[in-house]
């Protein structure tokens, strides 16, 4: 499998020639928007795209048949040719794009403004010395190379995680005023193999209260480990920001908080980075070989009632990105499982719980025990995992006589941690 990974470095220098060489760059692509699209009726008729991207190269150069009609190297002469080609395939795709997504609806319509962020490539725009990084810039008359000053802590992480890994043609990126490259690393990995039998995974429930409850389990239900990963510093922060944004707001209108919800998102954005590299460092503690989560997806529903805002700014789903990203990178696996009523039933079986009007994050089971209902859950989703993947080799005889003997397992909506031990012991009857 190939996994690849970006990293952000900033410059520290250079700042008016980035900003010289950046501006050429996006007035080179505007120059080339409406001559690709011009010839749109004869550049899609092409469908081999090595050949498509050479004809529209012939385009633009200045020959005797074209120059008074596309003279692009009198326009920006001496730009480096893998620069102009980077712009060039930019356009490409972004036209074809537009006409793409246009279909019948009518003529369609270029980007109302250009996003083009340069590529520096190796030996051509981007040299990497003992000395230091050097990048080929425009000063206002002439492409020059130029070092570029980076942060002492970003090359020491770079050397320390991304040795020996591939990188590709680093990106110019622009963003809060400042200026960064854009690294791209590529690294192939081998997923682990094992069976479930021989798995040990970590099953994990995303929560809004507490941000995470993690249990490593094996596939006879032996609970190894649990942890219960909570960041309150940074709820209070985000909290406080949301109380300021609603005071705000009603005394000014909702125009008048813009700033406050870009910070909040920050804020939520870091505690999904937060919380993720928690739950990894656990996994990877642990010896996991699969991390199992639920099937989070609220697309179209409507959320009502007073947690409405914290449920709109749980950020469930970029957990999951960023767990999935890094666990590929050490061959772990990422599994998901339903996610109905995995915390309204009790991981015992004994049924559907109900929650301490006090303390919600606390089940009281129909036996009349208490426990904690993010970790029933964990358990939960762990046994789901494994009644899934235990089952799926067996025979479909061999099938219907365990499901007859544990009903409860036909369903995978209504599986518990209580339905995995009985059905390991019907499986060890049945060998």
């Amino acid at each position: 499998m190939l996994v690849t990974s970006s990293c952000r470095v900033e410059i520290l220098n250079l700042k008016k020639l980035l900003d010289r060489t950046l501006k050429l760059s996006r007035s080179a692509a505007g120059w080339l928007y409406p001559v690709i699209d011009g010839e749109w009726e004869i550049l899609s008729g092409i469908r081999t795209e090595k050949y498509r991207f050479n004809t529209a190269e012939k385009l633009i150069h200045t020959t005797k048949k074209n120059c008074a009609k596309y003279p692009f190297d009198a326009a920006y002469p001496k730009m480096p040719s893998y620069l102009r080609r980077a712009v060039l395939q930019h356009v490409i795709g972004a036209v074809s794009s537009a006409h793409t997504q246009s279909g019948k609806s009518g003529k369609p319509s270029m980007p109302s403004r250009n996003h083009y962020m340069p590529v520096f490539y190796k030996d051509n725009m981007y040299r990497k010395e003992e000395e230091g990084v050097f990048l080929k810039l425009y000063d206002g008359k002439d492409w020059t190379w130029h070092e570029a000053r980076l942060k002492k802590t970003d090359l020491d992480y770079i050397r320390k995680h991304w040795t020996g890994v591939k990188a590709k043609s680093p990106v110019l990126v622009k963003k809060h005023r400042k200026y960064f490259l854009q690294f791209a690393f590529e690294q192939g990995v081998e997923l682990t193999g094992k069976e479930a039998q021989g798995q040990r995974i970590c099953s994990a429930d995303l929560g809004i209260n507490t941000d995470a409850v993690c249990s490593i389990m094996t596939a006879d239900g032996t609970v190894a480990a649990r942890k219960f990963i909570s960041f309150p510093a940074e709820k209070d922060r985000l909290y406080h920001v949301l109380n300021r944004v609603r005071k705000k707001q009603r005394k000014h209108g909702p125009q008048s908080v813009g700033s406050f919800w870009a910070y909040a998102r920050r804020l939520n954005e870091e505690s999904a980075r937060k919380t993720a590299g928690a739950i990894m460092e656990f996994a990877r503690e642990n010896k996991a070989d699969v991390i199992v989560f639920e099937h989070l997806d609220m697309k179209g529903r409507k959320i009502r009632g007073k947690n409405r805002q914290k449920l709109h700014m749980w950020k469930k789903q970029e957990v999951q990105k960023i767990v999935e990203h890094q666990a590929h990178r050490l061959g772990m696996r990422i599994s998901r499982v339903c996610a109905w009523k995995t915390s309204a039933l009790a991981y015992d079986g004994s049924g559907k719980v109900t929650r301490d009007p006090e303390n919600h994050s606390l089940a009281v089971f129909r036996n009349g025990k208490q426990y904690n209902c993010d970790l029933s859950a964990s358990y939960n989703i762990g046994a789901r995992y494994y009644i899934r993947e235990l089952l799926k080799p067996v025979p479909a005889t061999e099938r219907s006589v365990l499901e007859a003997k544990v009903p409860a397992v036909q369903r995978r909506t209504s599986c518990v941690y209580a339905d995995l031990l009985k059905l390991k012991e019907q499986m060890a009857e049945v060998v």
